[in-house]
């Protein structure tokens, strides 16, 4: 079931990106190929294991762009071979991820016919709380200036 979110649109000014957001979200969710897992490491580091059996690395490339990562895989087909039965799927995948703010990819590798992109969040320093030392202000470090009666 897919929702309409123009009524919306019409009286929230600014909210063109959470929309876009909701629409992919849906749209992802009506896709079940290739199949994923998206996996919290600790709180700042995630994982998303792809499916991808029969692709090499040369087949499969991925890019971040706005906040948006991308896996595409093309099949090459060099051989033509007879198949009995061809359950392994051959088709190009293309599979997009929205990543929130300051989340980055740290790298991917094949594993055990997985994808396996591991990402990242690094707040910046000027974001991250800091603590604020509060000093006990003694009288000795006031100056007193003497004043003389004329």
């Amino acid at each position: 079931m897919r929702y309409d979110w123009t009524p919306l649109g019409r009286s929230a000014i600014g909210f063109d990106r959470l929309f876009d957001v909701l629409d992919e979200v849906q749209r992802a969710a009506e896709e079940s190929y290739p199949p994923y897992n998206i996996e919290r490491l600790d709180e700042n580091r995630f994982q998303i294991s792809v499916a991808l059996a029969g692709f090499t690395p040369d087949e499969v490339a991925l890019t971040v762009e706005q906040n948006v990562l991308t896996l595409e895989g093309r099949k090459s087909e060099k051989e033509e071979k007879t198949y009995l039965h061809r359950g392994i799927s051959a088709r190009n995948v293309k599979r997009q991820f929205t990543l929130a703010e300051h989340v980055e990819v740290k790298g991917a590798r094949f594993e055990n016919g997985l994808l396996v992109i591991d990402l990242q969040r690094e707040i910046p320093e000027a974001m991250k709380p800091r603590r604020i030392a509060i000093s006990d202000v003694a009288a000795s470090n006031f100056t007193h200036i003497e004043s003389r009666v004329a």
